[in-house]
């Protein structure tokens, strides 16, 4: 029996075994470009202003476009960004089983459509059957999950990622005309940085 020999040194540009890389799922891979850090990612950019909230950031963007400026050059740039977790409420069997049943009767009506479409008789009652049987089941499904998870969550919360600041940024060829263009706009940034 053989075994195979591997190699403890990383990939570097030039090395041979380009050829040699094993197929993934996605197919076979490509060999790591250039410097062996991976693909380029595109031209330089520079901020031209940093907002507090995202609707000053768009309207920057907005009023660029607005005066012909090539959008297709600017992003916005979220920075510091945190997860923030609002609880809606206390969540109990009853309130998970009440969920559960509307879940279930959105599904129940979309099944019971897809059924009314081939039926002969009445499609309504098809229809309005596959509500009940959805809400029903989806009743059961959320009450029976909110049971087995033993306490250990009983709230409900939407999250959310907020940003400390929005910077808007332009690739370096169009940064002058970007700033010109927001001379002329009445809207302060808390700073201008290249990166």
């Amino acid at each position: 029996m053989t075994r195979p020999t591997t190699s403890t040194a990383a990939w570097q540009p030039g090395m041979p075994g380009a050829n040699n890389l094993p197929y993934g799922p996605a197919g076979r891979p490509a060999a790591p470009g250039g410097d062996g850090h991976g693909p380029q990612l595109g031209p330089p950019t520079v901020t031209i202003g940093s907002y507090p909230d995202y609707p000053s950031a768009q309207r920057v963007v907005d009023y660029l476009a607005d005066n012909r400026f090539p959008v297709e050059h600017t992003a916005i740039v979220g920075t510091n960004l945190t997860l923030v977790e609002t609880v809606l409420g206390r969540l109990t069997t009853g309130r998970a089983a009440l969920i559960g049943a509307g879940t279930g009767a959105w599904f129940g009506l979309f099944i019971g459509l897809l059924f009314g479409i081939f039926t002969a008789g009445s499609w309504i009652a098809v229809v309005l059957v596959g509500l009940v049987i959805g809400a029903i089941w989806g009743a059961v499904f959320g009450a029976v999950a909110h049971a087995m998870s033993g306490g250990q969550r009983d709230f409900t919360s939407a999250s959310a990622l907020r940003a400390a600041q929005y910077a808007v940024t332009v690739d370096a060829g169009v940064a002058d005309q970007a700033r010109q263009l927001l001379g002329r706009m009445h809207m302060t940034p808390t700073g201008a940085t290249a990166r």
